[in-house]
């Protein structure tokens, strides 16, 4: 390939982008944050600097039938951006720039370099906020969030990425750039392209710049209520009172037992066994402590054994960090199979019973926090250290989790994508047609299948 190489060099002349074949380089962009996926050995590694430089090196892959693997901020836990053999990897993490805010329109035209929380601190100088936040929030980017159409902590008011993208810019399969959808909150006509890229995790085109519509920020940071339950079952009880009062909660996030016990190997926050879920709700509609008092005064009517409100921002603050500390908690305990299954919000308790059961059956530990407002559950499986692939218990009792998100109406994914871990399940979700129309959807666009091949089909 060392012609071919050269040939893309020479492609990229034009433009910024660099291209490396330095092992070191490379061996950094082979993985995602899914460690049991095994990567493959990339050709080169690609840091595109421009949409012409993206649109070069699409145009040169297809011409030579490399495989182009897209990249943002490598934090899929799906296996989306998990290299593959001679593959190109093609990052666009230099492609930093907001390049335009426009508060009168509530909306911004951001690369997909540019990081999640760097968008939403630039919106919030004029007093707006950019509403999906993932927990990778900090590192990943827009592009990626894009590509796997992810959520966060305050899907249960806001959507999911998706509900916040008026338009893109996408490179497609040969080098042609297709800009779709608008500026303008409403717009029908056509087919709605924006959406069929958004989610596609790099099969269909590389999304180099996005629309994005931003909302009103709080003017006030929201109050944070937590309540602690004997049982997950009767804290989603509460979640469902709640949801049932209308009070419209920002953040609606559960913590069940297995997870506070690892937190509190990790920071000793006492929680104790007594604690079978912790909720966690937060309300940034401006109406002060009203609807807090309310979410509070409901779970103490469902049975928690302690609720309480946050005094000031600080401690606001420090509550939800109890949140965002379940991941690096449970993964102390050993190698962590983080899972994302959706199911409607009654059927919450039932999943997390169904979950604990496939658990006990398998022998394999799963430490289960929810999006609770959304029915959207990380069930985390926990296996010592190892090779890539998981011990054969941990695959079935993830088939027995997914198998009872689908028997309970619910979906194989609410958030992360189908990557490389759920492939083998995706027809059991979507059925035979609609798996047909998604070959040829990928077959128009991708004759060649050089596009993140591998991954979602």
């Amino acid at each position: 390939m060392a012609t071919a190489l050269d040939d893309l060099r020479s492609a990229l002349s034009a433009g910024r982008a660099s291209i490396s074949t330095d092992p070191d380089v490379v061996e950094g962009y082979r993985r995602d944050q899914t460690t049991i996926v095994a990567p493959g050995r990339p050709l080169c590694v690609v840091a595109a600097r421009s949409t012409s430089d993206v649109a070069a090196t699409l145009e040169w892959a297809q011409r030579h039938r490399v495989p182009v693997v897209p990249r943002g901020g490598g934090t899929s836990l799906a296996g989306g951006a998990t290299a593959v053999d001679g593959c190109v990897v093609l990052t666009l993490d230099k492609m930093t720039a907001i390049t335009e805010l426009d508060p009168a329109n509530e909306l911004a035209v951001a690369e997909a370099g540019v990081r999640n929380a760097e968008l939403d601190r630039a919106a919030a100088g004029h007093g707006l906020m950019y509403a999906p936040d993932p927990s990778s929030f900090e590192i990943s980017t827009i592009g990626g969030n894009l590509a796997t159409n992810a959520g966060g902590l305050r899907c249960v008011k806001y959507g999911v990425t998706r509900d916040s993208v008026l338009g893109i810019e996408v490179v497609l399969a040969g080098g042609r750039v297709l800009r779709t959808g608008r500026r303008t909150v409403k717009g029908v006509a056509g087919y709605d392209l924006t959406s069929l890229f958004v989610g596609s995790e790099g099969t269909l085109g590389v999304i180099t710049s996005a629309t994005l519509r931003l909302r009103a920020r709080p003017a006030e940071y929201p109050r944070t209520m937590t309540a602690a339950f004997g049982s997950f079952a009767a804290a989603a009880r509460a979640v469902m009172a709640i949801l049932a009062a209308r009070l419209s909660p920002s953040l609606l996030e559960l913590i069940d037992r297995a997870t506070l016990r690892a937190i509190d190997d990790y920071r000793g926050l006492g929680f104790g066994d007594r604690t079978g879920a912790l909720l966690i709700a937060q309300d940034d509609a401006g109406g002060g402590a009203r609807p807090v008092e309310e979410m509070r005064a409901i779970c103490l009517a469902q049975g928690a054994s302690l609720a309480e409100i946050s005094a000031d921002e600080a401690e606001s603050r420090q509550l939800l960090e109890i949140r965002r500390l379940a991941y690096p908690a449970v993964e102390r305990l050993g190698r962590a199979l983080v899972e994302d299954v959706c199911v409607p919000r009654t059927a919450l308790a039932e999943m997390v019973a169904r979950i604990e059961a496939a658990a006990a059956t398998h022998g394999v530990p799963i430490a289960t926090v929810a999006h609770a407002g959304d029915g959207n559950l990380h069930p985390v499986f926990v296996t010592d250290p190892g090779p890539d692939d998981l011990p054969e218990p941990v695959w079935a009792a993830a088939d027995e989790v997914f198998s009872a998100a689908l028997e309970l109406g619910g979906t194989l994914t609410g958030e992360h994508g189908v990557g490389v871990i759920k492939r083998r399940w995706l027809a059991r979700e979507l059925g035979e047609e609609s798996m047909a129309v998604h070959h040829a959807i990928k077959d128009a666009l991708d004759p060649a299948g050089i596009m993140n091949p591998g991954k979602l089909l």
